[in-house]
């Protein structure tokens, strides 16, 4: 069976879906949850009216949110329903503004270091290229995700939930880079990737510097990426080389890498010894608390959505997406009245691998009244979503159900 018919099929599935919540549909949405938290304000849901930066002038404007010159978000009606995440429509995080655009006009030039290997030394993307190819689709999510919903306004961008994208990146895989290179020296515990950023002057390096150290086991599903959907990886996304990091989160693949090293000890970079790391609300952080290193499951509902527009009685398809983080997902489901009942979603469209999202929907009746949509995932290690959020300083991993869903209105 081809893509495009697995597709139509897991449409067709979904469309079917008629009984399920419909039952429940009598019910008017005032009959909600205790604890129902309130949506951000709508200036967040509707951007700034911000110009997109010359680097990523090439995006749909239309369907993203300007934060700032270094962080876009996509609309949450903009998510679409085919699994992958258009490059035009994928989020922007820098950390430091990005190298000069001419970097990427001959990215087999681009070298990368290499150390902590037993034959270290620079290696080009010409050279990465005659290693090893692969493949990898993956979701790619900012650590913030989901700040916006944080009662203590964490600093940082109040992201909602399109700092997240699911996509291809093609590259080499980092364990044929190291086995070229005589394998990893003895002792070491991380993988560090560097950042090829300029250093503003007069700064201690490990202050600015984008560097992070992820365990050393999770070389075995990493890549050295130059291609994004198909195409050279732009700018805006980390060309001409990006570390990628499957199931990680998207600070812990970095961008224009220029040095590759396994180590003994994580970066003393402050982006790793005290950035990102999830600590209680008030403290300051340090290497005493965990690192933001792995995903955790999620998912939202991504249409119907139409902020302040009220929706037709009568037959509708609720869709979205889930993604069970680290692990691969095992199922999804759907509340219209916030977390009171729950019913199993469909799939639709095909599985993508265990570090892809996967879309979902279902098909109810909704009466006149207010229904607040819920979406709940599970991966297969038993994982589901909390209903609450878990705080901390800066906002992180936020994945409560109960955060993202949304309120509809019915007339």
């Amino acid at each position: 069976m081809t893509t495009q018919h697995l597709v139509n099929h897991g449409r067709r599935r979904a469309l079917a879906v008629g009984g399920g919540l419909a039952a429940l549909a009598g019910l008017p949405g005032a009959a909600l949850a205790d604890g129902v938290r309130q949506d951000p304000p709508a200036k967040a849901a509707a951007g700034g009216g911000k110009a997109l930066p010359e680097y990523a002038a090439w995006k749909d404007a239309d369907a993203m949110i300007v934060h700032s010159a270094n962080t876009i978000e996509l609309r949450r009606e903009a998510f679409g329903h085919s699994t992958i995440t258009p490059s035009e429509r994928l989020y922007v995080r820098n950390n430091l503004n990005p190298p000069p655009a001419d970097i990427v006009k001959d990215p087999d030039v681009w070298s990368l270091e290499v150390a902590g290997v037993a034959k270290p030394g620079s290696l080009t993307v010409a050279d990465l290229k005659r290693l090893g190819l692969t493949a990898v689709t993956m979701v790619l999510q900012c650590s913030g995700n989901g700040r916006a919903w944080f009662p203590h306004k964490p600093s940082g961008t109040q992201w909602t939930v399109g700092a997240a994208g699911c996509v291809v990146f093609a590259g080499v895989p980092v364990r044929d880079v190291v086995a070229a290179l005589g394998g990893v020296a003895g002792g070491m515990k991380y993988m560090t990737g560097t950042g090829g950023e300029a250093l503003p002057e007069g700064v201690d390096p490990n202050m600015v510097r984008v560097e992070r150290s992820v365990p050393l086991e999770a070389m075995e599903d990493a890549i050295l990426a130059w291609e994004l959907n198909g195409a050279a990886l732009p700018l805006a996304h980390g060309g001409p080389l990006r570390l990628i990091v499957p199931g990680y989160m998207g600070v812990n693949n970095i961008k224009y890498i220029r040095r590759l090293a396994f180590t003994e000890a994580q970066s003393p970079a402050k982006i790793q010894q005290s950035s990102y790391r999830f600590y209680p609300v008030g403290e300051k952080g340090s290497d005493k608390y965990p690192s933001i290193w792995e995903m955790p499951v999620n998912s939202w509902l991504t249409s119907p959505y139409e902020p302040g527009k009220p929706l037709s009685a009568g037959r509708m398809l609720l869709s979205g997406v889930a993604l069970g983080g680290f692990h691969a997902l095992k199922g999804v489901e759907v509340s219209i009245d916030g977390g009171q009942t729950w019913q199993s979603a469909e799939w639709f469209g095909p599985d993508m691998g265990r570090y892809a999202w996967r879309s979902f929907a279902m098909s109810v009746d909704l009466k006149p009244g207010k229904y607040r949509i819920a979406t709940r995932a599970t991966n297969d290690q038993g994982e589901t979503q909390p209903k609450e959020r878990r705080e901390n300083n800066r906002g992180y991993n936020n994945n409560s159900w109960l955060d993202h869903s949304v309120e509809l209105e019915v007339v």
